[in-house]
């Protein structure tokens, strides 16, 4: 008989251990383990990472040294899932559910915490003489009530308690189900259009002259800083579908395929078009502000999608960091660090994409959640900063911006594009210290034109500008020489001479003029 009764007090208790379990549950807790004969769970908080992991075990032991054995086994397992989970610090409140405590002094296992120095687990045993004063002591530790109680003893115990373990795992499962739909907002749309546009405009540029031409990448659309200053606002956005060579496709296409449904799919494809743009915005943003080179690609709207990834850890930071944080954390590092490590990369666009993709993310926060003040907060903080962003960019263009129109309008002209290269000449302000090399272009054009008077009146114009600039001197030279004008041609050719005096082509222009006169 007694034995009996003790088996039946054994289920009673074991009502106590998955009632605990069941209260941790709703106070938003969580299964990370659970052994396969659920003795032993593992439970942390889903709102909060430095809350404490509950372990709890439903045990009886006769002696405190088994007691110690088994803390310092789940010491070791907690300090390997530590790492796993790249947590620094752990706090850990150890809970042992038995009907007796051990026969001997048990009580100096437990007075104070284990700890390898990263793990700090303070141990609790409840039996049956402690368990409402364990209980008032949890109570304080997790600021929050519990109450277990000890059921009555009944025929259908057995039975009972079966049903209650069923619908509190069924009560996991469900906040299991919850979480995983967190990932299955939406469905992967727009991440495919943008991979089809890119393909498309990428054959497009090569059909019409090579998507690594940078005159082609400029009249389809690539961020170059005079056209923005001129007004053409669409170069923030008309960039991230276009692409410099095939391997630049095919890096980006391969990102955006993997980590764009994730994205899309986590926020939903309307609030995904909205990070996606925003952020490719916002990495040709901080291109304009801190690179003169032409550029494109959709790197900087890829890193946004990194950066939505990274607000998704900020507002829900257990589940980040339990399935998809560390990789994303390493990810962006890797390819930052790649940024800077390579020539010819635009980290100043990945940077602003990231941090864009990351603003985005804040603004529209997830589907089928209230709208909050921190968004409301988040929009009026990017408005202001895109303005102060856009207003220092105009009124500060970059101070070599003149250098790579002058080369962009040479290769115009190396290809007869010379009504192009002139509309790129009128980037270069009068006032600019390289103008008179724009002039002296403009009247190189003319003189392939035929139109020598024009020709001749942009070449004293690149003199009046720079008396030292002694080609303008030589060309006209040239023109004077072919209207048979040898007096003015010879002045002109010897002051090119002067300014070159070993150059051999002005000395046989200056001999041969000699000789006409």
């Amino acid at each position: 008989m007694i034995a009996k009764g003790e088996g039946r007090l054994g289920i009673r208790f074991d009502f106590v251990y998955w009632q605990m379990m069941f209260q941790l549950l709703q106070m938003n807790y969580e299964i990370v383990y659970l052994s396969p004969d659920e003795r032993e769970v593992w439970l942390q908080s889903t709102r909060e990472r430095k809350a404490p992991l509950v372990r709890l075990v439903r045990t009886d032991m006769d002696w405190g040294v088994s007691l110690k054995n088994d803390m310092n086994r789940a010491l070791v397992a907690v300090d390997e899932w530590r790492k796993r989970q790249f947590r620094r610090q752990l706090q850990v409140i150890n809970v042992y559910v038995m009907m007796y405590p051990p026969l001997d002094d048990w009580e100096l296992y437990v007075q104070r915490p284990f700890t390898t120095g990263r793990v700090h687990m303070q141990t609790y045993v409840m039996h049956l003489y402690n368990m409402y004063d364990v209980l008032h002591k949890l109570s304080t530790q997790f600021h929050q009530s519990l109450k277990v109680y000890v059921p009555d003893d009944s025929p259908m115990l057995q039975q009972e308690l079966q049903t209650f373990k069923q619908h509190v795992l069924s009560f996991a499962e469900r906040m299991y189900e919850n979480e995983r739909r967190i990932f299955e907002r939406g469905k992967a749309r727009f991440t495919y259009v943008f991979i089809a546009l890119q393909i498309v405009m990428f054959f497009i540029l090569e059909w019409n002259g090579g998507s690594t031409n940078t005159l082609t990448l400029i009249q389809y659309g690539a961020k170059f800083n005079p056209l923005i200053l001129q007004g053409e606002w669409w170069r923030f956005f008309t960039p991230i579908v276009l692409h410099i060579g095939f391997l630049h496709l095919f890096m980006n296409t391969f990102a955006l395929y993997y980590l764009g449904p994730l994205v899309e799919k986590l926020y939903g494809s309307f609030r995904f078009l909205f990070i996606y743009l925003f952020a490719g915005f916002a990495g040709s943003l901080a291109s304009f502000l801190f690179s003169s080179s032409v550029s494109a690609g959709a790197s900087g709207a890829i890193f946004g999608c990194f950066g939505a990834l990274l607000y998704f850890g900020k507002a829900k930071p257990h589940i980040f960091f339990r399935t998809i944080g560390m990789n994303v954390i390493t990810v962006i590092g890797i390819n930052l660090a790649f940024g800077l490590v390579v020539p010819n990369i635009d980290n100043a666009g990945h940077i602003g994409g990231l941090i864009g993709g990351f603003l985005a993310a804040n603004i529209v926060h997830f589907p089928k959640e209230r709208v909050r003040f921190g968004q409301w907060f988040a929009a009026l903080f990017t408005a202001v900063v895109t303005l102060i962003c856009l207003y220092i960019g105009f009124q500060r263009p970059p101070a070599d911006q003149a250098q790579l129109i002058l080369a962009l309008s040479k290769q115009y002209i190396d290809e007869r594009e010379y009504g192009q290269a002139e509309q790129m000449l009128t980037l270069i302000h009068e006032q600019d210290a390289e103008a008179y090399k724009a002039d002296f272009l403009r009247a190189y054009i003319h003189i392939q034109q035929k139109d020598y008077d024009d020709a001749k009146q942009y070449l004293y114009d690149a003199i009046e500008k720079n008396n030292r600039f002694h080609e303008a001197y030589h060309y006209l030279a040239l023109l004077y020489a072919e209207e048979k004008n040898y007096e003015k041609a010879k002045q002109a050719a010897e002051r090119a001479l002067q300014l070159e005096p070993n150059n051999e082509q002005y000395q046989r222009l200056l001999l041969e003029l000699e000789q006409l006169l």
